[in-house]
């Protein structure tokens, strides 16, 4: 009986110091686990100190432990932004698009709009080359002018849409001073009023008016020369191509001259 009672407490005494023994580990288990705003910090500390690898893996796993926490939106901008530094700008325009169909009610849904238009400004490296990501960017930034008109990052936009259009416009006179070379005057006049009607506000649209006076010249257009030149000077009378054009009028005029005194003679 005796023994009974002793192998009975023994198993009580073993069944308690059980149940403590969990408790002192699922304690110490809680009091590991972290909450979002520590793994946001960390990760930022990690992002910080260009340690990237890690930090990509703080805001996966805040998307994991915590996918309703602002924290968790946070770190998806930021698995975005290292992909961005990273110059992988196709994923990092994936992700972005992706927070900005998920969110579209978040309060820096400008930020990733104008990183999605950033993404592909920073693809266009040089006006000879294909003009897709001119295209995407312009597009992008006039998204983010339109949606967020009151935005800090709409400033800038309106910027990098004058950049754009100088690369496209850098384009199109690329090719009209090739036609003209070539004396393919119908075909350079193209180009060079495309610079002139849609690219005003670019350096090219004073060259763009001479080498239409050049063109009509060359034709044997000189009405119209003298009116394009007059174009040109009145609004860029400073201009170094409104000389260049003034120079081409005056010389005509003077055969003009040369030529009516000869007849005169005979």
């Amino acid at each position: 009986m005796l023994k009974k009672i002793f192998i009975l407490t023994f198993i009580l005494i073993l069944a308690v110091n059980c149940s403590s023994s969990n408790k002192k580990t699922n304690n110490s288990e809680e009091n590991n686990i972290r909450n979002p705003e520590e793994i946001y910090l960390n990760g930022m500390f990690l992002f910080e100190n260009k340690n990237y690898v890690l930090a990509e893996e703080e805001f996966k796993n805040l998307s994991q432990l915590f996918p309703l926490s602002n924290e968790a939106i946070q770190g998806e901008i930021m698995l975005a932004f290292i992909k961005y530094l990273q110059l992988d700008y196709e994923n990092a325009i994936l992700n972005f698009k992706r927070i900005a169909r998920k969110y579209p009610a978040h309060n820096r849904l400008d930020y990733v709009y104008y990183m999605i238009a950033m993404s592909n400004y920073e693809q266009i490296t040089h006006y000879e080359l294909d003009g897709k990501y001119n295209e995407t960017a312009l597009n992008a930034f006039n998204q983010v002018i339109s949606r967020f008109p009151q935005s800090e990052y709409a400033k800038d936009s309106h910027q990098k849409i004058i950049l754009i259009k100088s690369n496209k416009a850098a384009k199109h006179m690329e090719i009209g001073r090739f036609y003209l070379k070539e004396k393919k005057f119908t075909a350079a006049l193209n180009r060079f009023k495309i610079v002139v009607e849609d690219y005003s506000m670019t350096k090219f649209a004073p060259e763009a008016l001479h080498r239409m006076v050049e063109a009509y010249f060359e034709m044997g257009m000189i009405e119209e020369s003298s009116k394009t030149a007059s174009t040109l000077g009145y609004n860029y009378p400073d201009s170094k191509w409104y000389k260049y054009s003034y120079d081409l009028i005056k010389k005509n005029d003077q055969k003009k001259s040369m030529y009516k005194k000869f007849i005169n003679f005979f």
